[in-house]
This record gives C-alpha cells, structure tokens and sequence, in this order.
C-alpha cells in the first residue's frame, strides 16, 4: 500500500487503521466523561420526576453501550498486531 498510515487487518481481511483506532478510544473516553458527569449532576440533584428517572435510565444505558464499545475496541487492538512504518 501507499499509505503511510499505520494499518492493523483482522482475520476477515478488513483493514483498520491504527489512527481511526486511537480517535475512537479518546472519543469513547470524551462521551463517558459528559455522561458520568451528566449522571453525577442527576444524582446531586433533588429531583425524583419522571424526566429525571428516565435521563438517568437514558443516560446509563448509553454509559454502559460506551464503555462496552471501549471494551471491545481495546481488545480487538490488542489482538492485532500493528504494522509498524
């Protein structure tokens, strides 16, 4: 290939590239910081309405989605070996 960028294939063949793994990790990080932040403001808050009960539902189901992600995204690049240029 003529690329320079770092490139990492898994068995199917498909190639991903080392870059787009690392700016999805620091992305994941970025999301789960605002919604532990988002939870953390819920649960200094008073309130116990609907709206809030289903925020902090909403608000833990995408935490736990990203932190999965995260996990699945670090294991898959460990698995890997990187092609170094």
């Amino acid at each position: 290939m003529n690329d320079k960028r770092q490139k990492q294939t898994d068995d199917a063949g498909v190639s991903i590239d080392q870059k787009l793994i690392e700016e999805g990790t620091a992305q994941l990080n970025s999301e789960i910081q605002v919604l532990e932040a988002w939870l953390s403001e819920l649960d200094s808050s008073d309130q116990e309405n609907s709206e809030v009960l289903a925020a902090r539902k909403s608000y833990n189901d995408m935490l736990s989605s990203r932190k999965e992600m995260l996990s699945t995204l670090a294991k898959q690049a460990k698995l890997q070996p990187v092609a170094r240029n």
